[in-house]
């Protein structure tokens, strides 16, 4: 019966990315019939479909119910790392815990005299999932275009406030440069890239001198894929019950500490460099989060590329980045051969 309940609960979890993939892939996950069933079960905003199904989903037909276990199934396919991928990893701690590891891929290509350029990933999950595996096709893409990637894993909510996730994130950084040169890497060209909660961990890092201290300004660019979090306290007004239940635990309910934790509080300069916005034009609250940030490190002197990103989902954003054809990915290559 458990084994049962958490499949149920993870068609409310997962339906509204399926919804979101179907829409992007011309219809060919689930049947119309099923679409018309779960639309008018629960309407058509995504934000509100998770709770809608939890608490309605037996009224969904048995054909429905079917269809839809499939589509997820092939949805978490989507999301797996290749083994062959995975084995090229080198992990590498950079603190005490089991968390505390990040996975450095390296290119084939003879390493250039100052070392390759990396490209640092912090993955997304709310601030309490996920973890540094979650790469899909990315090293492989970055490898091949001359650039040397990291995963990071970091501590979770809650074994570990947000506070020390972006202090996780800033000492793998930190690694990383104080070894780079066995490690074959150039310091002087580190991207750091997040998705999600790694974008907003990635916006702070990138913002707030308290973590990375004066080697804010060596960072090369940072690039956010379909952040909402940059303005924590605005986003909490703003959102959802859901998006309520998932900031709660990671931000709290203090205002000052909410602050301190919101990238777009913090864009006053000393920050990176360069920036590349990514986001979901169709989600208003990434388009409203993302456009803040711009502007407030524009002020403070940054160079920022924001562009909304047309077709794709929060979930597609990142995990068809280094497919080809798609924005995101012509997007962050264009960047990255303009540093």
């Amino acid at each position: 019966m458990m084994k049962k309940g958490l499949i149920i609960l993870g068609a409310g979890l997962l339906m509204a990315p399926v919804l979101a993939q179907q829409a992007r892939e011309g219809g060919r996950m689930l049947s119309r019939e099923c679409r018309r069933e779960v639309v008018q079960l629960c309407g058509f905003n995504r934000g509100e479909m998770r709770e809608c199904l939890r608490e309605k989903k037996d009224q969904l037909s048995q054909p429905c119910k079917g269809e839809m276990m499939q589509a997820m199934a092939k949805r978490l396919r989507q999301n797996d790392t290749s083994a062959q991928t995975t084995a090229r990893a080198r992990t590498i701690a950079y603190g005490n815990s089991a968390a505390q590891q990040l996975d450095l891929y390296l290119p084939e290509a003879t390493r250039p005299a100052s070392g390759y350029p990396l490209v640092v990933f912090v993955h997304g999950g709310g601030w309490s999932k996920g973890s540094k595996d979650m790469v899909q096709q990315k090293p492989d893409f970055f490898n091949a275009k001359g650039w040397a990637f990291a995963s990071v894993g970091y501590r979770l909510v809650p074994e570990a406030p947000v506070e020390q996730q972006a202090a996780d994130v800033a000492a793998a950084i930190a690694r990383l440069k104080r070894d780079s040169a066995a490690l074959g890497i150039d310091p002087k060209r580190i991207v750091l890239m997040g998705h999600s909660a790694g974008a907003h961990l990635s916006a702070l890092v990138g913002t707030d001198p308290q973590w990375l201290g004066p080697d804010i300004g060596a960072l090369a660019g940072v690039i956010l894929l379909d952040g909402a979090a940059y303005d924590v306290a605005e986003q909490m007004r703003q959102g959802s019950f859901m998006t309520k239940r998932t900031y709660e635990p990671a931000f709290g309910t203090e205002p000052k500490r909410q602050a301190r934790l919101s990238p777009t509080l913090h864009a006053a300069a000393p920050n990176a460099p360069r920036w590349l916005i990514l986001y979901v034009a169709r989600r208003a609250d990434a388009t409203a989060q993302s456009s803040a940030l711009a502007r407030a490190l524009q002020q403070g002197g940054a160079r920022v590329q924001l562009t909304g990103m047309d077709g794709e989902s929060h979930m597609t954003i990142n995990r068809e980045l280094g497919q080809p054809g798609n924005p995101q990915t012509d997007a962050v290559d264009a960047f990255l051969t303009g540093l």
